[in-house]
C-alpha cells in the first residue's frame, strides 16, 4: 500500500509542479564512490567561497541551460561547471578560463539527455570517454537527440558522431561552404570522481578541492528572490542538480548557509545564485553530491587551419 501512495506522490509532484531532471542511473553504486573525510578537531572557517579566496574568483561563468530552447541539462550544467571551476583553481586563476562543452556531453549521452541526467554519471562517463572538449568546439544548443523541441528537429546534429563532438564550417552554405569535424582538438580529462554526502564532509571537499556539484528540491527555489532561505518543512526529494561553491555564516538567522551556483542564469535569484541554511540537509541538498579531480587540459593546442580540414 506504502508503495502505491508512493508512487502516485511521484507522479503527482512530477505533473502539477516541474519536470524532474535528476534521473539518478541505477547501474551506478554509488555507495562505491561515497568520499569519508577524518574530521576529527577539524575546525572549518565560517566563510568560505570559492568566488572570493583573498579577493581572487576562481569560479567560471555563470549559464542558462533553457536557452535557445528548453531542455532539463541541470546535471550536466552543474557538474561540468564544477569540473571548470576546479581547473581553474589548479591553474591558480590563469586567463582566459577554460569552458568546457555540455552540448557534447548531450550529444553522447554521457549521464543522461535533455530529459534528466545523473551528475555522478556524467564524470563516471566522461572519464570513461577519455576527455571532454573546450565549449568553442561545440557550443550549447540546449538540445539532443530524444528532445522534441522544434530547436532540436535536426536530429543528425546531436549524434555522438565526430563531428558533433567538435566541427567548424568554413563559410556560408550558399558560396559552397561545409562543416568538418576537429579530430584534433582541446580538451581536458577526469583523473578521478567521487560521491560526497553529509555537511562536514561537503565542505572538506569544497575548502580542499573546489566545488561540488548536488541535487536540490527546486520547487522551493522557483521563484527565489534573494536572502538566506531557510525551509526546514519542505520536501526533500531531489529534481535538479546545481553546484556548491562554499558557504557563509549570517549574522542575522544565527545559521550557516550554503552558496549554491544555479544554471537559470544570472537573471534569476541572486545573479543566478541562491543561498540556503547548512547543516540540515534542507531541500535534500546534502544528500547526493558529486566531485571529479581534473586530469589534465590543453594549454597549448595543435594549430589548425580555419577550414579545419588540416585537422
Amino acid at each position: 500500500m506504502l508503495f502505491f501512495i508512493g508512487l502516485f506522490f511521484l507522479s503527482t509532484y512530477n505533473v502539477f509542479s516541474r519536470t524532474i531532471e535528476y534521473i539518478p542511473n541505477l547501474d551506478i553504486d554509488i555507495d562505491s564512490y561515497i568520499s569519508n573525510y577524518e574530521l576529527t578537531n577539524t575546525q572549518f572557517p565560517d566563510n568560505f567561497n570559492w568566488g572570493d579566496i583573498d579577493g581572487t574568483n576562481y569560479l567560471t561563468k555563470n549559464v542558462n541551460q533553457h536557452i535557445p530552447s528548453y531542455c532539463g541539462s541541470c546535471w550536466a550544467q552543474g557538474s561540468i561547471s564544477a569540473l571548470a571551476d576546479r581547473i581553474k583553481i589548479k591553474r591558480n586563476g590563469k586567463f582566459p578560463d577554460i569552458a568546457l562543452s555540455v552540448q557534447f556531453v548531450l550529444n553522447c549521452q554521457l549521464g543522461g539527455s535533455c530529459m534528466g541526467g545523473d551528475h555522478l554519471a556524467a564524470y563516471k562517463s566522461i572519464k570513461d570517454f577519455g576527455q571532454i572538449p573546450l565549449e568553442d568546439c561545440m557550443s550549447y544548443q540546449a538540445c539532443s537527440i530524444d528532445s522534441n523541441e522544434k530547436a532540436c528537429e535536426n536530429k543528425k546534429d546531436f549524434t555522438c558522431d565526430p563531428i558533433n563532438i567538435c566541427r567548424t564550417c568554413d563559410t556560408f552554405s550558399d558560396n559552397g561552404g561545409s562543416c568538418v569535424p576537429i579530430n584534433f582538438y582541446p580538451n581536458a580529462t577526469i583523473k578521478s570522481f567521487g560521491a560526497v554526502n553529509g555537511a562536514d564532509n561537503m565542505k572538506m571537499e569544497i575548502m580542499n578541492n573546489g566545488p561540488i556539484a548536488c541535487g536540490i528540491n527546486a520547487l522551493k527555489i522557483e521563484d527565489y528572490h534573494g536572502g538566506v532561505l531557510d525551509v526546514p518543512n519542505s520536501l526533500k526529494i531531489i529534481d535538479h542538480v546545481v553546484s556548491i561553491v562554499g558557504w557563509g555564516y549570517d549574522e542575522e538567522i544565527k545559521k550557516q548557509y550554503w552558496i549554491i551556483r544555479n544554471s537559470w542564469g544570472s537573471y534569476w535569484g541572486e545573479m543566478g545564485f541562491v543561498r540556503l541554511v547548512l547543516g540540515e540537509n534542507q531541500l535534500g541538498i546534502e544528500r547526493s553530491c558529486a566531485w571529479a579531480t581534473p586530469g589534465s587540459w590543453t594549454e597549448t593546442n595543435v594549430p589548425c587551419d580555419e577550414n579545419g580540414k588540416n585537422c
